[in-house]
């Protein structure tokens, strides 16, 4: 008998995959809006507490700790209480935290509401994709992946257009742009309420009943008609699997690739965006001019993601996450070179496009890699191995300052080109049934 599985995998996309996308899309959007803020508040604490280079590194980083903790246990959890309970209780975490972090009146005290911050937000992404890669049809998974991955284009928008238009206006700028990130608590309800828990977990669970129901609300969405099994057909539930360690045999090539491809991708973009207002600032622009300059940056985003969810089902995982790697590569070499306004635009948006398109790639082939007794903590794991190079690259920076803008770049540019060598280990996935 045809398992759910397989049921799911033919369905052509439906309102409900749009449903379940823009659900867990709104929630990216908003981790995305968070981490970009910090960008901007770290330019405008810089100036109003008169911080050094090293505690606007810790300000920047202190976050990604949190987000390596998280992600590595946001993915355990995600295996043994469901991906829906974490994404929820991730939300409500990181969006408190950041509500209170408008409050703090001390670095010490922004640091640690920070990290609480990253646990929120480290937990939340490698669970999301996950949830929407077990549901997305098999012909179009990476595609939908990569649409769930474009909402922290989004995210970052909302981030960039709170930093020119709210965190100038005043002393308080930056505590009110904060605020805004209280909003993905009252979010958190209406996730935990409206969106369905993986079927392959409920499986995994022996909770076939809800199993079930879940696959025929989506074969119901698709116009599909399905009869009842009789109680002669057992066949719909999968027989057990034993859960098999990301370092086994079969696993652990593609395990070290992708924490290879993670690792680069993490110290390159963190390092160039977490930092990129205040580097404007130090080459002489203003605090307005350097946070439109990085609006205009970050609009690069959108088609970067446009394009990679149309090269992922046409070339496969692996060329576009290779292909977007080198572009990656290519970009922030030139980004470091750029001295004028139009040089650094232009170079900006060409990381923007190549760095954020990588990033869709990655998360889609993320989930393809694992059997779903591991495929949470697969992903969360890989997320959390790379979050290791978040934190290091704001603390990174201000030691390569001293040989400019082009050192910094280039190793950036050495980060990316060798996260596309290890892309081109890994195995293409494309069109494949997910593993059991």
């Amino acid at each position: 008998m045809t398992t759910r599985a397989q049921r799911l995998d033919e369905l052509p996309f439906t309102r409900r995959h749009f449903k379940l996308v823009l659900g867990s899309g709104i929630g990216w959007a908003l981790d995305a809006m968070d981490v970009g803020l910090i960008s901007f508040v770290m330019a405008a604490l810089a100036v109003q507490w008169n911080l050094s280079s090293t505690q606007l590194s810790w300000i920047g980083s202190i976050g990604f700790v949190g987000m390596a903790v998280g992600a590595a246990l946001g993915g355990l959890l995600a295996d043994r209480i469901g991906r829906r309970q974490v994404f929820a209780t991730t939300l409500l975490v990181y969006g408190l935290a950041t509500g209170a972090s408008a409050l703090a009146g001390s670095v010490a005290v922004l640091l640690v509401l920070r990290f609480v911050v990253g646990l929120g937000l480290g937990a939340e992404l490698p669970v999301a994709s996950t949830l929407v890669s077990e549901y997305a049809p098999r012909k179009v998974r990476g595609r939908v992946v990569v649409a769930l991955e474009a909402f922290w284009a989004v995210g970052w928008i909302m981030a960039a257009l709170i930093g020119y238009f709210v965190v100038p206006i005043g002393d308080d700028g930056w505590r009110w742009a904060l605020l805004a990130g209280v909003a993905p608590t009252l979010y958190a309800v209406v996730v935990r309420l409206g969106l369905p828990e993986s079927v392959r977990f409920l499986e995994r669970k022996g909770r076939y009943a809800e199993a079930e129901a879940a696959v025929r609300a989506f074969e119901r969405s698709a116009g599909v008609a399905v009869a009842t099994p009789g109680p002669d057909e057992p066949g719909a539930e999968p027989p057990p699997v034993a859960p098999e360690s990301i370092w086994s045999p079969r696993l652990r090539s593609r395990t070290a690739a992708l924490w290879i491809v993670w690792f680069g991708i993490n110290l390159s973009y963190y390092g160039a965006f977490i930092w990129l207002p205040s580097l404007l600032v130090n080459q002489g622009f203003d605090l307005v001019k350097s946070f439109q300059y990085t609006l205009i940056i970050t609009l690069a985003q959108l088609p970067g993601y446009a394009v990679a969810a149309w090269l992922i089902e046409a070339w496969g995982r692996r060329a576009t996450l290779a292909t977007f790697l080198v572009g990656s590569a290519v970009a922030a070499a030139l980004f470091g070179l750029a001295g004028s306004p139009a040089t650094i635009i232009a170079a900006g948006m060409m990381l923007s496009f190549f760095n954020l398109g990588a990033w869709g790639a990655l998360y889609a082939i993320g989930p393809e890699l694992y059997p779903t007794s591991v495929r949470g903590a697969g992903t969360g794991a890989a997320a959390a191995f790379g979050r290791i190079a978040s934190i290091l690259a704001p603390l990174l920076v201000p030691w390569l300052l001293p040989g400019g803008n082009g050192l910094v770049f280039g190793v950036f540019a050495a980060a990316f080109a060798v996260a596309a060598v290890a892309a081109f280990t890994l195995p293409e996935r494309a069109g494949t049934v997910l593993d059991a």
